[in-house]
């Protein structure tokens, strides 16, 4: 029997995002999965480095490598409207979790439950990590739009700066301090 998961999977970089906006340089989810794995090991470290945190790193890296898989299926809902009404936002998360567990069907039975963590982060603190770098990602393509000179960006990073400082996770803020300057600079900046 064939089982279609890795395939699916496979299919992650055919989905854009940020539909709505004009893009200078197109983000697909399968790299932006990538940078939310990158961003939130980095909160995930510096949350147990330094604000006692026992969470794997590990862990919340896997759950942000497969944060969006859903989205293989439904697509890239663009964010004013799956967060601008509650009942849009309730039937989104519900097509969201179907999506989920039709993706753990294409595994084999005896592998769906090593898989399923990953893909539906039930944990809340390795959910919270993940969404917070989720949410740094954005505000990370909205800097890089700007810089090329995308003004269709400007207040998508004024508003996801805004929400990122209402996040509480203190990692998130000390990423924000130490790291974010860097992603304003030139290469030639960064080199010097």
């Amino acid at each position: 029997m064939s089982h279609h998961f890795f395939a699916m999977l496979s299919r992650m970089k055919y989905i854009n995002r940020w539909g709505l906006m004009r893009n200078t340089v197109a983000e697909n989810i399968q790299e932006h999965s990538h940078q939310v794995a990158v961003l939130a090991h980095a909160l995930a470290v510096i949350q147990n480095r330094f604000f006692g945190g026992q969470i794997d790193p590990g862990q919340v890296a896997v759950a942000a490598l497969y944060h969006d898989a859903g989205e293989i299926l439904t697509g890239d809902m663009p964010t004013p409207i799956k967060y601008d009404n509650p009942d849009i936002r309730a039937a989104y998360k519900q097509v969201e979790s179907m999506a989920e567990q039709k993706l753990l069907s294409m595994l084999p039975e005896e592998l769906r439950a090593d898989f399923d963590d990953a893909v539906t982060i039930p944990d809340p603190e390795v959910h919270a990590l993940v969404k917070a770098a989720d949410k740094l990602s954005a505000y990370l393509k909205c800097v890089e739009e700007v810089k090329a000179g995308n003004a269709e960006f400007r207040l998508a990073k004024e508003q996801t700066f805004a929400a990122l400082n209402r996040n509480p996770i203190p990692a998130l803020k000390y990423f924000m301090d130490h790291f974010l300057p860097g992603f304003e600079l030139t290469l030639d900046e960064l080199n010097g």
